[in-house]
C-alpha cells in the first residue's frame, strides 16, 4: 500500500508540474527575441512560441538587380530569431524542471 501513496504524491507532482508548464507557455508567448543580418538591414522579431513577430527591412538593402542578397539576408534572420527563441524556451523550461530532460516538453 505504501506505493500507491507514492503514487499519489507523483500524480500529484506531475499535475503540478503541468500546470507550471501551461502558465509558462503563455508567458514565453509574450516575450521576444530580436535578431538581425546584414548589419542590422533586415530585423527580425519572434516569440516564445516560435512565431515571427515582424520584419523590419531596411530600403538600402532593396535592390531589384540582386533580389537573392534580400532573400538571404532575411532567411537568415529568421532563422537566427528562430534559434534564439528555441533557447530561450529551452532556459525557461529547463529553469522550471531543474534541468531534467523530459521527453515530450520541448
Amino acid at each position: 500500500m505504501k506505493n500507491m501513496g507514492n503514487m499519489g504524491n507523483m500524480m500529484k507532482q506531475a499535475q503540478k508540474l503541468q500546470a507550471k508548464m501551461m502558465k509558462l507557455q503563455e508567458e514565453l508567448a509574450e516575450k521576444t527575441v530580436d535578431a538581425a543580418a546584414g548589419g542590422g538591414m533586415v530585423k527580425v522579431v519572434a516569440n516564445g512560441k516560435q512565431q515571427i513577430i515582424s520584419i523590419t527591412i531596411e530600403k538600402e538593402v532593396v535592390d531589384p538587380e540582386d533580389v537573392e542578397m534580400l532573400q538571404d539576408l532575411v532567411t537568415a534572420a529568421v532563422n537566427d530569431a528562430l534559434t534564439k527563441s528555441q533557447e530561450m524556451v529551452s532556459g525557461q523550461m529547463s529553469k522550471l524542471t531543474g534541468g531534467m530532460n523530459i521527453p515530450g516538453l520541448m
